[in-house]
């Protein structure tokens, strides 16, 4: 099956987070020569495929078939792709069904390999994924087949293809503070506690505050708050009660113990509540390691570009990989139109990935 006849066919399922809408019996059939493995809890799919070749060390590739909602106000139906001047339209084309075609096929076409290939696809990434590839890897980790390196195909480049390998990610931490003061009439301030008065010295100690310095893969660690609300909207009433939230994407550099000092002690002498809650942990793979080696050197091979080595972006299932021990790195299509109306995707992308995946497997 050529890129492009795969690339529709995957594109043409309706996978829309948690549903897999039958697209992992298609690739459990596609992909015959390799042991399958169905992992499926909780409504979520996860699709495990591997073959042992040889002695060597495993190498995975990883991934997720689902897709966000379309949305209103496509010009063409979302899951019918269309090609247009090299780009195909469909919902998923560059998020990620892009990664997946070029993972199965270069890995269906591998003959030779020192050691085990494997494929882990899961249907909720786009979501919670509280039951998605976290659940394969516990598996994996009671079967003894945890791998040593993987790629995921994320969407990681930013201008033009090959431009930009993620080795690692910045975590995700969440904030919510809860301040209480005394609601009273606004013209006697001095009888009542106003919350605004409060958080206004404090404000300018959160807001942009970094937490560390970064470093060659991570920029600061910095504090943004996202939401601030107090007051009734009366100009005659101070307000008794605020609650703000905060989000701090995390370098390796600073914890959510770290964090949680710092407010602490801002907040020191208030009746104020305060929670944290890390939604995703920090990691990063050396720039020397094995994986980082040969995908720069296959990407430039292909393309002609020296890839840029980056943490930036939000997160992905790459962290939950790396939680496990497993050398992960990311590299896939241009990212410009994910989870955006009429998202496209180059044809001649995914054709270069394929090729890049090939030499990785080759050169491994």
């Amino acid at each position: 099956m050529t890129v492009k006849n795969l690339f529709i066919k995957l594109l043409k399922y309706k996978s829309v987070t948690p549903q897999d809408d039958g697209a992992f019996d298609f690739i459990a059939e596609h992909m015959s020569e390799f042991e399958v493995t169905r992992i499926d809890k909780n409504g979520t799919k996860n699709l495990f495929l591997y073959k042992k070749f040889g002695d060597g060390e495993h190498l995975c590739f990883a991934g997720h078939i689902d897709v966000v909602p379309p949305g209103d106000g496509w010009d063409s139906d979302p899951f019918i792709p269309i090609e247009k001047n090299g780009f195909i339209y469909a919902r998923g084309s560059q998020d990620m069904k892009s990664g997946v075609c070029a993972i199965l096929l270069s890995c269906k076409e591998t003959i030779q390999f020192n050691g085990t290939l494997s494929i882990l696809l899961t249907s909720d990434e786009e979501g919670d994924g509280k039951f998605g590839t976290i659940e394969v890897l516990k598996y994996l980790q009671t079967k003894n087949l945890l791998p040593d390196f993987a790629v995921v195909a994320e969407p990681t480049c930013e201008a033009i293809f090959g431009d930009a390998i993620k080795i690692g990610r910045r975590g995700s931490i969440n904030g919510v503070i809860e301040l209480f003061g005394k609601q009273g009439h606004a013209a006697y301030p001095q009888k009542y506690i106003n919350t605004i008065n409060l958080i206004a010295s404090r404000l300018g100690k959160m807001c942009a505050y970094h937490f560390d310095e970064g470093d060659e893969n991570f920029a600061p660690s910095e504090l943004v708050v996202t939401d601030l609300r107090s007051g009734m909207e009366v100009t005659n009433v101070t307000p008794g009660y605020l609650k703000l939230m905060f989000n701090v994407r995390n370098s390796t550099k600073t914890s959510k113990k770290d964090i949680e000092n710092y407010i602490n002690t801002l907040f020191d002498g208030l009746d104020f509540k305060f929670s944290l809650y890390q939604g995703a942990k920090p990691f990063v793979t050396k720039r020397d390691s094995k994986i980082v080696k040969l995908l720069q050197n296959a990407t430039k091979e292909i393309t002609n570009i020296s890839p840029k080595l980056t943490t930036s972006g939000g997160t992905s299932d790459a962290r939950l990989l790396a939680q496990y021990g497993v050398k992960t790195v990311e590299l896939g299509v241009v990212n410009d139109r994910i989870h955006a109306l009429n998202e496209r995707c180059k044809l001649q992308e995914v054709e270069d990935l394929k090729k890049i995946f090939d030499k990785v497997i080759e050169n491994f």
